[in-house]
């Protein structure tokens, strides 16, 4: 897995690519908890060149949510291809995150 740290504005941007497994979770919790730790309050989370997640996944966004609400920021996901969009969808985060199909629209919610 890739990760690529980005800005735009007052939005950060982690784009994911590859595979978010468990042997990348650690990797990917440690890049978002760097850009929280530098103050990020509105994330955007690209995954449009995400293949695969897993568990191990969905604990590392989940996890980036409730930090983002705890520190009353927001946290917008864009680009699920539809195998993402699954599991997601199966595990009920569809309904506790904001996902959006561009980044377009995952920007105009956290402006």
């Amino acid at each position: 897995m890739a990760v690529e740290n980005k800005s735009d504005g007052d939005i950060q941007i982690i784009v994911m690519t590859g595979r978010l497994d468990s042997s990348s979770a650690g990797e990917a919790e440690s890049n978002v908890k760097r850009v929280l730790d530098l103050g990020a309050t509105k994330l955007l989370v690209d995954m449009s060149d995400l293949a695969y997640i897993s568990s191990a996944g969905l604990r590392v966004v989940l996890i980036a949510a409730k930090s983002l609400h705890k520190a009353g920021g927001a946290m917008a996901i864009c680009g699920m291809s539809p195998s993402v969009r699954e599991v997601f969808e199966m595990t009920g985060f569809l309904k506790i995150l904001q996902v959006f199909d561009t980044e377009t629209e995952a920007k105009a919610a956290l402006a």
